[in-house]
């Protein structure tokens, strides 16, 4: 690559957008510039490599064994038609992807035009300011300006699993690296592929279809039907050169029937249903990052959500401030002065808060002391930050460490849980008692508290190891307010009707925590807390589990605990986390949801779907929409399965009867055309009018395909069968024509088939569920179906290459009327089929033991 021109030195306040759009422009998007999309070749050789595809190249092969060269061109034809068909496809999942895998890149936190802003990894370019914090990927390489206590893992570039200690300015970050601890301010200097990352050449891109039951079912399926359609060919083909002696239309009859029985459509309405469910998600502001998930949504039975920023706003406002029996409440317009006696207070918890807070309670501390102590400044120009005490599990408080190079001594200040620091403060017992309860009163009212105090400290070269070490003095107790999200208790609700048990799991105050999830609609008489936690063994935290549904104080470690408790539960398990402390319990997690705003690139990393805007209503949209995917798949499969049944039928039984072939391969490749639209996108765009929600979620081991529903779908197809074989067979013993009548059959065969898709749209019972306003693909779907069909039967040069006649207007018109009645014959035995599935569950409720009562809807079947 060549030399990038010097950079001149970044304002503070970081590149204008204007500057940036440019340097973007001329220097391309920060990129490793290696891509998983795959090129034409690559995707047309996967395509000839399909049996289908090698069974229409043998059919051609044996057209001109034979001396049919136009039947032998004509079949090629209609081969590159499918495999463009395939590959654009193929190409359209791909596209799909790749804008799954721009959304997944790591973010990065800049500044622009002197505001932080959160933009995507590739758009970072050379001199952009970033903003460093723990559990932040690095975007690019950069120089740093501004370091506290910063460490990273450099482990994906030396193989060296220790935190790198940074120290500003002398020292790089490097892209692709993991912020471990601390903050820091960097000036990027190289991007994309000048980065050392990019100079080895690795991709971090991470949306892939991963293995999944659901994708190593549909393999088994897919072998077992090979198999037998293996078999059966072969024992076709030594039928008919027995009956008839000709070897190669004995075999060009067996390819036929092995087009006809193979299921090609099978991967490809997989991995379409998936990918475009992701890209649906996507639309709702919800990422998926790995495919899979997307099966498991419907058997969420347990959904353990943080507080602030999933069920509240994530935005915080100091609500009352508390110094000694003294209390003040923040007035709403901030038109009243803060009282004197509040102001070490106030002062004091902007001390011990970032200097650059991206928190929302200390941005909300921040607000408040600008109002209120702009003439007394908290934080003189000439005062230094020394020493971080960072928060720990260990210890729920924070401490910052000030030098004021005209004073005698340093002050330090310190904010964080209540009880954290009561017990820094060594409080008699009485005051804490009188603190502790205080902080409960302001919890019960739904507060977020911080208790905050400070300390003096002599200079000198050494401060305390611990924060412990100081002499604190205690200064009162700050109350916030985050509110309730206004969608939270409808989408609470929705979840609870679809036996989806909410669980909040908090490190908020139990008093807090309570109150929240009483607005929500989570139902709860008693939380248990993280020490309580820490107490219980395992078969008493299985029995507490089973009727807690808020937990508080709890520390990101005992996260991993209730994970894994309640899957041991046989439960499936949905968990949103946003910090680096998070990601074990995501990763365990069944379906491992992060914050897309407040959340850290480690959490994203280790999720299955990052919610993009933190909003708990886009949890159960993504489940609804996991719900409504696998139901459209199982339709999908039904009408698969059922559709290849006539297609089976029409090929072997006129050969076995001795009656003249119907179907050839070019027949087959011309179905295969209609089918392939029909399976993945008229089911994928299904919108049930049934409420997904409103059910039980799927059992985790249930198949795709249950027994019932595989039976259903081989009565549709044996119905279409006899009725396309009964046309046939009658027109072949009323006309003179065989050609009339085999043209007459595959007429009949394509339309019941395109009218096949209607029974087949839902399990719901009545004639509305199966006729209700089509999507507008599947209307097209159908018109194009029917277009084809009259193109291949109606245009001599298209009807002589396919063996058929032009038919009278009037057969037609026959024709249409038999399909219709075939389809009043499919939906009544589909209400038949329901109604007696409907009966069989009544008897076996009222056989089934009475249950006691349960508050918590329980997982129930498909």
């Amino acid at each position: 690559m060549s030399p990038l021109p010097a950079l001149p030195v970044t304002p503070p306040q970081g590149l204008t957008a204007a500057t940036a759009q440019r340097r973007g422009q001329e220097e391309g998007a920060n990129t490793l510039a290696v891509s998983q999309r795959r090129p034409w070749r690559t995707l047309a050789w996967e395509v000839v490599r399909e049996p289908m595809f090698l069974l229409l190249l043998g059919s051609g092969a044996l057209y001109l064994l034979m001396g049919d060269a136009q039947e032998a061109l004509i079949l090629l034809g209609f081969v590159a038609i499918i495999m463009a068909v395939t590959v654009l496809q193929e190409r359209r999942t791909d596209r799909a992807l790749g804008e799954l895998r721009a959304l997944s890149s790591p973010r990065a936190q800049v500044m622009r035009d002197g505001v932080p802003q959160r933009i995507p990894g590739a758009a970072v370019v050379r001199g952009d300011l970033l903003l460093l914090s723990e559990g932040d990927r690095v975007p690019a390489d950069g120089v740093l300006w501004q370091a506290h206590e910063l460490s990273t893992d450099e482990s994906l570039l030396t193989g060296e699993s220790e935190p790198v200690t940074k120290h500003a300015p002398t020292d790089r970050v490097l892209a692709g690296t993991l912020v471990l601890s601390g903050q820091g301010l960097a000036c990027v200097q190289a991007i994309g592929g000048r980065t050392q990352l990019g100079r080895i050449g690795l991709s971090l891109d991470d949306v892939t279809l991963q293995p999944s039951p659901l994708r190593d079912e549909m393999a088994r399926l897919t072998r077992r039907l090979v198999g037998v359609a293996g078999a059966v060919c072969g024992l076709l083909v030594l039928l008919l050169w027995a009956l008839r002696g000709d070897v190669l239309a004995a075999v060009l009859a067996g390819i036929t029937l092995a087009m006809g029985l193979l299921p090609q459509e099978l991967p490809v309405i997989l991995i379409v249903f998936l990918a475009l469910a992701a890209r649906r998600l996507a639309q709702q502001q919800v990422l998926t990052r790995r495919l899979s998930a997307i099966e498991t949504l419907g058997q969420t039975t347990v959904l353990c959500v943080d507080k602030t920023g999933t069920l509240t706003c994530n935005r915080m406002s100091v609500q009352v401030l508390v110094a000694g029996e003294s209390e003040w409440a923040v007035p709403a317009l901030g038109d009243t002065a803060l009282p004197e006696a509040f102001h070490p207070l106030l002062a004091c918890a902007v001390l011990a808060s970032e200097v650059r807070p991206h928190d929302p309670m200390e941005l909300a501390l921040q607000r408040l002391a600008t109002q209120h102590l702009a003439a007394s400044d908290p934080l003189p120009p000439s005062w230094q930050l020394a020493r971080e005490y960072e928060l720990s599990p260990a210890l729920m408080a924070m401490s910052h460490l000030w030098r004021d190079p005209s004073a005698p001594q340093d002050r330090v200040a310190s904010k964080g849980a209540p009880e954290a620091v009561v017990a820094l403060c060594h409080l008699p017992a009485a005051q804490a008692q009188r603190v502790q309860q205080q902080a409960a009163a302001l919890a019960d009212r739904g507060l977020r508290v911080l208790g905050v105090a400070q300390a003096r400290h002599p200079k000198g070269p050494d401060w305390p190891a611990q924060q412990h070490d100081f002499d604190f003095e205690w200064l009162g107790l700050v109350g916030l307010a985050d509110p309730l999200r206004p969608e939270v208790p409808a989408a609470v609700a929705r979840c609870q009707r679809a036996g989806i048990r909410v669980v909040m799991i908090t490190g908020d105050h139990p008093g807090t925590a309570l109150a929240i999830a009483a607005q929500a609609g989570i139902s709860a008489q008693a939380v248990i807390t993280g020490d309580t936690l820490d107490t219980l063994s395992a078969p008493d935290l299985a029995q507490r589990l089973a009727h807690t549904q808020v937990f508080a104080r709890v520390k990101p470690q005992q996260k991993l605990a209730l994970v894994q408790a309640l899957q041991a539960q046989g439960e499936v398990v949905a968990m949103t986390g946003d910090g680096v402390n998070d990601a074990p319990a995501l990763k365990a997690a069944h379906i491992g949801m992060a914050m897309g705003l407040r959340g850290t690139d480690v959490a994203r990393e280790a999720a299955s779907l990052v919610l993009l805007n933190d909003d708990f209503h886009a949890i159960v949209a993504a489940i609804e929409q996991g719900r409504r995917t696998f139901a459209n798949l199982r339709q999908a499969m039904v009408y698969t399965l059922a559709v290849h049944l006539p297609i089976i039928g029409l090929a072997l039984w006129p050969a076995a009867l001795g009656w003249p072939l119907v179907l050839t391969p070019l027949h087959i490749a011309f179905l295969e055309l209609l089918i392939d639209p029909a399976c993945s996108l008229v089911f994928e765009a299904e919108a049930s009018a049934q409420d997904w929600m409103a059910q039980a979620p799927r059992r985790v081991k249930a198949p795709l395909l249950s027994t019932e529903a595989v039976r259903w779908s081989l009565w549709q197809g044996a119905c279409v069968t006899a009725w396309v074989l009964g046309w046939y067979g009658g027109l072949t013993w009323l006309v003179p024509s065989s050609t009339t009548a085999s043209t007459a059959a595959f007429g009949v065969l394509v339309m019941a088939n395109a009218a096949l898709i209607l029974p087949c749209r839902s399990d719901q019972p009545g004639w509305r569920g199966s006729f209700r306003g089509l999507p507008r693909v599947s209307a097209w779907v159908l018109l194009g179906t029917l277009l084809a069909l009259a193109l291949v039967t109606q245009v001599p040069l298209l009807a002589l290459a396919f063996g058929f006649v032009r038919l009278p207007m009037a057969q037609w018109g026959l024709m249409a009327a038999s399909v219709l009645v075939l389809l009043g014959v499919l939906q009544l035995s589909k209400e038949g089929w329901l109604s007696s599935r409907a009966a069989r569950k009544t008897v076996g409720a009222n056989l089934a033991p009475a249950d006691p009562p349960d508050p918590v809807p329980r997982r129930g079947g498909e």
